[in-house]
């Protein structure tokens, strides 16, 4: 008898399996589909999957009940997972992207600022790994095309190695045709001094 209480004991005591993925929920609405005898109602949910890294997915699904329409919508966004550049903890630079009417600008700050974003843009952030983030929201609120805003705008980051700049070329071009014409200049005089 007392090693079947133990037993019991020990299988509680036990922590439960860590998740490879932070998993949210953005929204549940309920939809209607009207047909011939009336409405058909069903719920469609919005979910979030992120490994807090620089992954992260979004996933819409319908079903005829809560939980199925969730776990429809976590197995799309895990499904559609993208890798996105961050910059310690922040994001490389500024940027903005806009889905339907939805307009997402999302800037760099620096540490100790936190998230300031609201609602479904602070989730993806949060999700994603950005702990130091300005945002704001230009257009529609609607939740989902706010969410895929958000995504569209992390996924064009560029990371620092990779940005291409103009100014140092632009202060080399006129250094490189200075030189071209002193060394046309100095060719010239040698040849003047070889005729005479």
């Amino acid at each position: 008898m007392q090693n079947n209480r133990n037993s019991g004991r020990n299988d509680r005591d036990q922590t439960p399996e860590e998740k490879q993925f932070d998993e949210r929920i953005l929204a549940i609405d309920r939809v209607a589909r009207v047909v011939k005898g009336g409405r058909r109602f069903r719920f469609r949910a919005l979910a979030v999957v992120g490994d807090r890294k620089n992954k992260i997915g979004i996933g819409s699904a319908k079903g005829a009940d809560v939980t199925t329409a969730v776990a429809k919508a976590m197995e799309v966004a895990k499904k559609n997972m993208v890798s996105i550049h961050l910059y310690k903890e922040t994001l490389p630079h500024e940027t903005t992207a806009k889905v339907a009417g939805a307009n997402i600008l999302i800037k760099p700050a620096s540490p100790g600022t936190g998230l300031i974003a609201g609602g479904v843009v602070r989730t993806i952030l949060e999700v994603s790994g950005v702990r130091n983030a300005l945002s704001k929201s230009l257009g529609s609120s609607n939740k989902t095309n706010t969410a895929y805003a958000t995504l569209a705008a992390l996924q064009s980051l560029v990371p620092a190695k990779d940005w291409v700049t103009t100014k140092n070329d632009a202060k080399t071009a006129p250094k490189k045709a200075a030189t071209k014409k002193v060394a046309d200049a100095t060719v010239a005089d040698k040849k003047s001094k070889e005729t005479k």
